[in-house]
């Protein structure tokens, strides 16, 4: 029988030491980004959209690294609770690899076509020179995000979720610093704009990456080991790997240009609708940390459970997750609704872009519980149980079958304004919720991939 969700305190030990550190680094992240929204801001709407359309390419490579990372950490987690340390050391070999080549992929078509990047998600020329300027710089922290995401997933995968935190957390605040001094020319720095962002972005990558191996290797933990034991894996157990984690890569992907998708028809209403939507979505990315932390505290804690064939267990937790994320998420939307005014008055635009913000923030505040159950039940349930064909079907239909084309009318038959088209969008999170919870009650998603490994 399952203990009072309020009494089991071993549960809730792991799931702190799980979710606070990811809620905590989410957080950073996020009011750094609202931070360097608001510096960009300070040079006019332009630079924001540009910066916010050139980094839509960055985010197509971050959700890519993320489903390789993602799916990868479903054997991490399986692994973990199997103690089989060998195996987790070849699964961050698999990230390695694969993590490197993608950042290559985009590093090269950031710095040898930045003006075709931007020309796909605007016509504005002004925009595109700006953008492609940024693209050309930033382009060469790609590889070096894929190591950092590799060590940092792997860490979360084996319950260590501290060190990515901190050293994401240390990253982001020289970002921010050198942010301050790029953009306006401090310290008798010279004033580069839009460049001077992507300089500081830059060595903030480079300063992650190395602090996280740094920090790793003198710890001499269960990722530490020679290049070899990274590598030393035979075609049977890539390929194994690969047949789970191609979905998840395949569904972030599709995730990721159907979120681009909503920028390049966001576009065309004009610059102000760019700029509406980047600043609402900074400002909800900081009110939804909380769901984050919670999906991969559980998307470890359902893995070590069915790795270890707690299989039982494994929907015990499910079950608790659902009910402490809909509280959760009930609170955080108030929240976002009551400063969703001093919040966005922060920012030095047009009242247009103001006033279309605040409506876009208020929908969305009852919309957060929703979309932080999306988040448990897609990354935290069904994707580390090894369910990841369900979970992408989804998703895919979320956004390609409702998201998008609702958008398009919307947006291009109707000519309805941003903070409208925008709102009607959001209702895939509630259709979404309403498809995954039966899958969930199923248990047909409970799937031990590492027995015979």
């Amino acid at each position: 029988m399952e203990k009072g969700v309020l009494r089991d305190k071993r549960f809730y030990k792991k799931m702190f030491a799980i979710a606070i550190p990811v809620m905590i680094q989410n957080l950073i992240s996020s009011s750094l980004n609202m931070v360097d929204t608001i510096m960009i801001g300070k040079l006019g709407e332009t630079q924001i959209a540009a910066v916010g359309l050139a980094n839509q390419f960055y985010f197509l490579f971050s959700l890519f690294i993320f489903g390789v990372n993602s799916g990868c950490s479903i054997f991490t987690a399986q692994f973990w609770g199997k103690n089989d340390k060998s195996n987790i050391r070849k699964i961050l070999g698999i990230c390695l690899i694969l993590g490197c080549a993608g950042g290559l992929v985009f590093n090269v078509l950031a710095f040898f076509a930045p003006e075709f990047v931007m020309r796909f998600f605007t016509k504005d020329p002004l925009v595109i020179k700006l953008g492609a300027d940024y693209l050309k710089i930033v382009g060469w922290s790609y590889v070096i995000t894929a190591i950092s995401y590799a060590f940092a997933f792997s860490c979360r995968g084996i319950g260590q979720a501290k060190l990515p935190m901190i050293t994401s957390a240390i990253a982001l605040l020289c970002n921010t610093v050198f942010n301050y001094i790029l953009i306006f020319g401090a310290l008798g720095f010279p004033t580069l704009g839009v460049e001077g962002a992507a300089i500081a972005t830059l060595i903030a990558r480079i300063i992650e990456m190395a602090l996280i191996i740094i920090v790793i290797y003198k710890r001499k933990g269960p990722l530490v080991g020679k290049i070899k034991e990274f590598f030393d894996f035979n075609k049977k157990f890539f390929f194994g790997v690969v047949k789970t984690m191609y979905p998840v890569v395949i569904n972030e992907l599709c995730w990721s240009l159907g979120m681009t998708m909503y920028s390049v028809i966001y576009a065309r209403i004009g610059t102000e609708a760019v700029a509406t939507y980047q600043i609402a979505s900074t400002i909800q990315n900081i009110f939804i940390v909380a769901g984050f932390g919670l999906a991969n505290a559980c998307a470890v804690m359902i893995g070590n459970e069915i790795g270890a064939g707690r299989e039982e267990n494994a929907q015990v937790y499910g079950n608790r997750f659902v009910k402490i994320t809909f509280v959760i998420g009930c609170i955080t939307g108030t929240l976002l609704f009551l400063a969703t005014t001093p919040i966005v008055e922060m920012y030095n635009v047009s009242p247009q872009v103001l006033h279309d913000t605040k409506i876009i923030l208020r929908v969305f505040s009852f919309i957060t519980p929703f979309r932080m159950l999306t988040s448990i039940f897609i990354v935290g349930i069904l994707r580390s149980g090894g369910d990841v064909k369900y979970s992408f079907i989804l998703e895919m239909s979320g956004v390609w079958i409702v998201g998008i084309p609702v958008a398009i009318v919307c947006a291009h038959v109707l000519k309805l304004p941003i903070y409208l088209v925008v709102s009607v969008v959001y209702i895939q999170e509630i259709l979404k919720v309403m498809l995954a919870f039966p899958r969930f009650k199923s248990k047909k998603w409970i799937r031990n991939l590492v027995s015979n490994m």
